[in-house]
């Protein structure tokens, strides 16, 4: 039997650590595991310490929100991560080109689709190879989820 594993885009915004959050759920729900994705852009690719620079703040970003899971929310579900340089829907895309889900968060309230999903979330709906969940603004998990709990059963 093969680990549903699920991709999720994660920028350190608040639709980022929402899309997180649901992606672990979800791991946990179908014994999965999750690939954490940030990606980074510096358009002067010819300074390299700029450049490593911002692939360090990206990464630093990346362990900052998921180290803040709960550690009953990710208890069980192994959580890898990745700083890529790229267009971030490039590199998503390409992060869930054999993944079994693409997780992203959604921004704004615009009637326009490009405003209520974010370019990123619209291209990679596009570009994606496998389904792609937008978790909507004002989104959360259930609270009971995040219980700990009871050992006596």
């Amino acid at each position: 039997m093969t680990n549903f594993r699920i991709v999720v885009g994660v920028d350190g915004s608040e639709g980022g650590r929402r899309a997180l959050r649901w992606a672990v759920h979800e791991a946990a729900g179908r014994g999965g595991t999750v690939q954490a994705v940030a990606a980074w852009r510096w358009d002067e690719t010819d300074d390299d310490v700029i450049g490593s620079a911002a692939r360090e703040v990206t990464s630093a970003m990346l362990d900052r929100e998921v180290g803040a899971l709960p550690t009953i929310q990710r208890e069980g579900v192994a959580i890898a991560r990745e700083v890529v340089e790229g267009r971030p829907a490039d590199v998503l895309a390409a992060a869930a080109a054999d993944a079994d889900l693409l997780v992203l968060g959604s921004h704004g309230t615009s009637r326009l689709m490009h405003t209520v999903l974010g370019s990123v979330s619209e291209e990679c709906i596009g570009k994606a190879n496998c389904p792609v969940v937008v978790v909507p603004v004002g989104h959360e998990l259930p609270h009971a989820d995040l219980a700990v709990p009871d050992p006596a059963g």
